[in-house]
């Protein structure tokens, strides 16, 4: 594709780097872009400047936040003896949105890959057994998608945590298996979560 401008080219390099967005979808943005005027452009391009320079991590979920604790884990009306173990943000986003769980995450960022060389060392599945170790938990909830990356990721963290005096339990299957949990509408996601199940017992299903 000629774009006649290597301004224009860059424009849309970047754009088409991003997941789902081809040349000619980052083209069509680009020009739309175009017919904006400056202050508005040059602010889209600020609020992604301002978002790599200042996001942080929660300390505890290992969340997206703005400060070193996220609001969730600084909110004492949560109940933080239970936590909910997610593959990452959009998951947590995902059952927040259901307004149905009201203990903390604990973000993993990843699941178990050996595939894509993504191994347990990878993920902050050590900080979650610290917690475990230190902290009052008496529930651990699996919130990870049924694929055979979150199956492997859910045994493995079972096979920690089992011989800890903790209930360890998952979300129903009534979501289909091979299923992206970000994806699953809010009331499949809010009923798997309020119908989980012991985790040995799924292990049979």
């Amino acid at each position: 594709m000629d774009f006649k401008s290597r301004l224009l080219e860059k424009a849309v390099e970047s754009l088409s780097s991003l997941p789902g967005i081809g040349k000619r979808t980052a083209l069509r943005l680009v020009l739309n872009l175009l017919k904006k005027d400056k202050n508005t452009v040059e602010n889209f391009g600020k609020s992604f400047i301002d978002l790599v320079n200042n996001i942080k991590y929660c300390n505890e979920c290992h969340a997206i936040s703005e400060t070193e604790l996220c609001n969730i884990c600084l909110d004492q009306r949560r109940d933080h003896t239970q936590i909910c173990v997610v593959e990452d943000i959009r998951v947590m986003l995902a059952i927040e949105s259901t307004m149905q769980y009201k203990g903390v995450y604990h973000v993993l960022g990843g699941l178990i890959s050996p595939m894509d060389g993504i191994g347990p060392d990878d993920l902050k599945i050590d900080d979650l057994i610290n917690k475990v170790n230190t902290n009052n938990i008496k529930e651990v909830i699996f919130a990870l998608s049924t694929t055979m990356e979150g199956d492997t990721t859910n045994f493995y963290l079972f096979k920690k945590l089992s011989k800890k005096n903790i209930k360890i339990s998952s979300i129903a299957r009534g979501i289909s298996i091979g299923d992206e949990l970000e994806y699953t509408d809010k009331i499949t996601l809010a009923t798997a979560l309020s119908s989980r199940l012991p985790y040995e017992n799924s292990l049979t299903k």
